[in-house]
């Protein structure tokens, strides 16, 4: 595992292989380049005028330098123009930075990176912040899925990574790096759990391992297998899993705040371990990467995993519905009507439309037992939403405004970004049956289908305060500008919660 040391220490003073440097856009060649230059590379000035190196947002150079004890390599990004960006700063832009100058010192073999900690007056946030978002980056970055290559293929990983701050803040960074990696873990348990097959997390797996996690880190849960989902009649989990040889589950897992009063916040995600569609059945290039469908799931189970770590003044409980929707004999069908927790009755217009169905039974129950100041689900629910935010943002549907504000600020720090879509009462029209309370597939003239999944579950959540975060676009294969994720599971959603929680006031 990658180790983290903060200090004070000048850059070239570092003792190790590789250096990062920052750079704005029209910087001058100032003390500590050109210090460092005469120690390693004395043409540095010549070599970045001819190559037209200005530290525009996204430039970068590599430079192998020496010195009496060896290689030293060089490594400079561009973060943009400083007028235009220091009182507005896009956070973002660091943390590509930051994964981009990473992905140059992996390519050199770099075994010890060392970096400046960009001030924290400049992204308006202090020094444990900026310590904590470098490391969470910094372990994502070195996330690796290779669980079943048998070669000897493995990228080079950096060993060690040095953080420079000023001396007063060398506490405060050091408190950085402790959470940082907190969360750094609790994405890549989840975007491994994402990676791996359907043929290896089916609903009874993922329990499994959430039970055993629970138990490390001393976190409440309970577990209903199938049997005991269909005798609460939690109707939606039962028909997307019948299908299936593997049973649906339903895992609740709780965080109890030392204080007595403390609200209590309910967080949700969708479990699918692998989605066919069921007799809606995908078309091909549709189904392969369906694996994914339990992002939330891994979500909400590892955030619970980090807030068990950070230990927030505040109740949480989660609640991550698992099942398989496959095709069988006893597969449920479009016409089926389904009774749910709460009562409601859905008839299923598109078994396809199977993530509003399991998540209904959550919220319900959640809503029902455990009365939470707000609730917040996440799930990868509908491919529209893609059409609507693209990549690099997950919907965020609520008729909350204070709950939409929480959401976008935790989305601005966490870097899981969000971007409110319409909902109101008018669309609600579009989830009504005429042969049931409401239809899970709703009706097509309105499109909005990011829309039309948030209508159908606030059927489920009663007077609580909610809000519906769709991340199916952000989940998986992500387009490589974001160079920390790289390519397959982004772990989406867990530096969301983590966020949304920790930040709740």
């Amino acid at each position: 595992m990658m180790q983290y040391i903060v200090n004070d220490q000048l850059l070239t003073h570092h003792k190790g292989d590789g250096l990062l440097f920052f750079v704005r856009d029209g910087f001058s060649f100032d003390k500590e380049l050109a210090n460092t230059a005469k120690l390693y590379f004395p043409h540095l000035e010549q070599l970045m005028k001819t190559q037209k190196f200005e530290g525009k947002l996204g430039q970068r150079l590599s430079v192998q330098g020496s010195d009496d004890k060896g290689i030293k390599y060089l490594f400079f990004v561009g973060l943009g123009d400083k007028k235009k960006q220091e009182k507005y700063l896009d956070l973002e832009d660091y943390r590509r930075a930051l994964a981009m100058g990473m992905r140059l010192a992996e390519t050199a073999r770099v075994n010890s990176l060392a970096l400046e900690l960009p001030a924290a007056t400049v992204y308006g946030y202090d020094a444990e912040f900026m310590a904590r978002t470098t490391v969470t980056i910094a372990m994502m970055v070195s996330y690796q899925f290779d669980d079943f290559i048998t070669e000897d293929a493995k990228v080079h990983q950096i060993k060690e990574v040095v953080l420079r701050v000023a001396k007063k803040d060398i506490k405060a960074a050091k408190e950085g790096v402790k959470t940082g990696t907190i969360i750094g873990q609790a994405v890549n348990r989840s975007r491994h759990w994402v990676d791996l097959p359907a043929n290896v997390i089916t609903p009874p797996e993922l329990a499994k391992r959430a039970k055993q996690l629970a138990k490390d880190n001393n976190l409440e849960i309970t577990i209903f297998n199938e049997k005991e989902i269909e005798a609460l009649g939690m109707g939606g989990i039962k028909a997307v899993g019948m299908g299936s040889q593997h049973d649906a589950q339903l895992v609740i897992m709780a965080y109890n705040a030392k204080s007595k009063n403390a609200p209590t916040l309910a967080i949700v995600g969708k479990g699918i371990t692998f989605d066919s569609g069921g007799l809606n059945i995908k078309l091909g290039g549709h189904m392969e990467t369906m694996k994914t469908d339990m992002t939330g799931a891994a979500a909400v189970i590892n955030a619970m995993v980090a807030l068990a770590h950070l230990k927030p003044d505040i109740n949480v409980v989660a609640l991550a519905p698992l099942a398989e929707n496959m095709l069988s004999g006893n597969a449920n069908r479009p016409g089926d009507i389904i009774r749910f927790y709460n009562g409601k009755t859905a008839v299923v217009g598109n078994t396809d439309a199977e993530g509003r169905l399991v998540l209904a039974d959550a919220l319900a129950y959640a809503s029902k037992h455990f009365t939470p100041t707000a609730m917040i689900d996440v799930a990868t629910l509908t491919g529209a939403v893609s059409h609507a935010v693209g990549p690099f943002f997950s919907g965020v549907l609520t008729q909350d405004d204070d709950l939409a504000e929480r959401v976008q600020k935790a989305g601005e720090t966490s870097g899981d970004a969000t971007w409110r879509l319409p909902m109101i009462d008018r669309y609600k029209t579009m989830v009504k049956s005429d042969i049931a309370d409401i239809n899970n597939d709703g009706k097509s003239k309105y499109y909005a289908g990011p829309t039309n999944g948030a209508c159908f579950l606030s059927h489920f959540v009663g007077d609580t305060p909610w809000v519906h975060v769709d991340i199916a676009a952000a989940s998986y294969e992500v387009p490589d500008v974001l160079y920390y994720r790289g390519g397959g599971a982004t772990g989406v959603g867990t530096r969301l919660l983590i966020d949304f929680v920790m930040q709740w006031k």
